[in-house]
């Protein structure tokens, strides 16, 4: 947690989150699983109602409390759920066929398998990871919405086949990234900076008229960073194999597991940065680009071009879309080469 921390405040300070005579406020807390620092231009009152958004949004998708709407349904199979956790799955459900596999939020399972939750790390048996793969498939989830004039609290209802499980880690604070700005619109509030624990909404301009400045943080230090991406009104989100490891004969395993083979990815990629209006697209592509790996992630943002991206590998080479190469700046001390990706 303390690394944690460390990057969170080094990003902060990176955002220069400072503004002119007009009020500002800010709040830290931890909510999904990490720690998290809200400064916006408006009062106190605001800043706390945007805390609290985001906080009654993990209440709702967290998948390590069991009377969340994610636990009920990982362990009910069918529950009714809250407007905004069929909204989220609804669309994950269209972003994991989009992403053809490469993301996949019922991966739970072979998270839980791996260790990953329980810190009980283990490298599972070929037969294991093989069975657990059977019920990995986003095809297994169902969403349901019942007509007007059904009971408020069972309009909207979800349901899973036996053996799986869902995480919606790989997209919540992206989500809530974007539910938190239209808090701020709500009541005004233009400008500011939400560091949702690597994933980073920079809303409006500083003070000045100048674009917020996000870290990126360095894979060996997480409390430094190896460059920053300069942007307004975008959301940048960061997927590292540096942040959930264990180490087993030599080998490190890292916390994001492929859906289709079930390993931790091992593909040469240390991290993957992601910038676009969305929130949540930025959240879900920072997973999806990582597992995919540098030539496939190039080849999918040809296809779909509403992003941009900086992937760091495992040589130092930093290769980059145009839009994010104009954006960035390599920190002092960095012999990183970077490569235009076309």
């Amino acid at each position: 947690m303390m690394k944690k921390i460390a990057a969170l405040l080094m990003a902060l300070l990176l955002a220069g989150c400072a503004y002119a005579p007009a009020e500002s406020a800010n709040e830290s807390f931890e909510s999904m699983d990490t720690f998290m620092h809200i400064e916006i231009c408006g009062d106190a009152s605001a800043a706390a109602a945007v805390r609290a958004e985001i906080e009654r949004l993990d209440s709702l998708f967290s998948s390590s409390d069991e009377e969340s709407d994610i636990g009920r349904l990982n362990r009910e199979k069918n529950t009714a759920v809250e407007s905004e956790t069929y909204e989220l799955l609804s669309m994950s459900l269209d972003e994991c066929r989009r992403l053809e596999g490469f993301l996949d939020i019922s991966v739970y399972p072979l998270v839980e398998e791996w260790g990953f939750i329980s810190k009980e790390f283990q490298v599972p048996p070929q037969e294991r990871i093989d069975a657990l793969l059977k019920n990995v498939s986003c095809e297994g989830i169902r969403l349901s919405e019942r007509e007007s004039g059904t009971s408020e609290s069972d309009t909207y209802r979800a349901e899973i086949g036996d053996g799986m499980k869902i995480d919606l880690g790989a997209v919540a604070k992206g989500y809530a990234a974007d539910k938190a700005r239209s808090a701020m619109e709500s009541r005004g509030v233009t400008a500011g900076i939400l560091n949702l624990g690597g994933t980073v909404a920079a809303v409006g301009t500083k003070s000045d008229g100048r674009d917020w400045k996000i870290g990126i943080a360095a894979p060996d230090n997480t409390a430094s960073y190896f460059g920053s991406v300069a942007c307004h009104d975008k959301v940048v989100a960061t997927s590292g194999n540096y942040e959930r490891y264990f180490e087993q004969d030599g080998r490190r395993y890292c916390h994001i597991i492929d859906p289709q083979t079930g390993y931790p990815v091992d593909n040469g990629t240390v991290s993957v940065t992601v910038i676009s209006d969305s929130g949540f697209r930025s959240d879900a592509l920072s997973t999806a680009l990582f597992v995919m790996g540098r030539e496939k992630a190039a080849e999918y943002w040809r296809q779909a071009g509403d992003f941009d991206f900086i992937l760091l590998d495992a040589d130092n080479n930093l290769w980059m879309t145009d839009g994010a190469k104009e954006s960035f700046q390599l920190a002092k001390g960095f012999d990183f080469t970077i490569n235009l990706i076309e």
